[in-house]
């Protein structure tokens, strides 16, 4: 891959995630400590469960990201999806951990690591294809905490960008 395109390539994925924490932070800023908990169904994900989630898979992908499987033998996936009533400092710290070895990981790739191949759950992959797989990853379930949290905040929801207008 030629070094231009592979730099510009990571700095979008850095911005890019940069941008989906954003969105999300902006989100949980709003969310009083109940309301991190609460879930629109017995079937759904609470708030809380969301941020665990998106916390271990960050942690278990990037960690080591070019030399060991993605998916880490330490990683409890299944009790990521538990309910959990931790308070929301626990919570923010592992979310703030994933994002930060997310980060480092990606600010130390080198254009030719992009087509290096990583695993993840033994399957092989280029380091660019298992990177656009867990942006998606990422931004789906980012879009999940926006959605949840202007449900639960309803008339009080500060939007997080350009209001609508509103029509006479």
């Amino acid at each position: 891959m030629d070094a231009d395109l592979g730099a510009a390539i990571i700095g979008e994925f850095i911005g890019g995630y940069r941008s989906q924490k954003n969105l999300a932070d902006a989100a949980l800023a709003q969310l009083d400590e109940a309301e991190w908990h609460v879930p629109l169904d017995e079937e759904s994900n609470p708030v809380s469960v969301i941020v665990r989630h998106v916390a271990g898979n960050l942690r278990s992908r990037f960690t080591d990201f070019l030399t060991t499987d993605g998916e880490k033998p330490d990683r409890d996936r299944d009790g990521e999806f538990e309910l959990t009533q931790l308070p929301v400092p626990s919570l923010l710290a592992e979310w703030q951990e994933g994002f930060r070895i997310l980060l480092d990981t990606l600010g130390a790739l080198t254009p030719a690591d992009l087509n290096r191949t990583v695993y993840i759950r033994g399957e092989p992959h280029t380091a660019l294809s298992a990177l656009t797989r867990n942006y998606a990853h990422t931004s789906h379930h980012v879009g999940q905490i926006v959605l949840l949290a202007k449900h639960l905040r309803g008339e009080r929801w500060r939007t997080l960008s350009i209001p609508r207008t509103r029509k006479p």
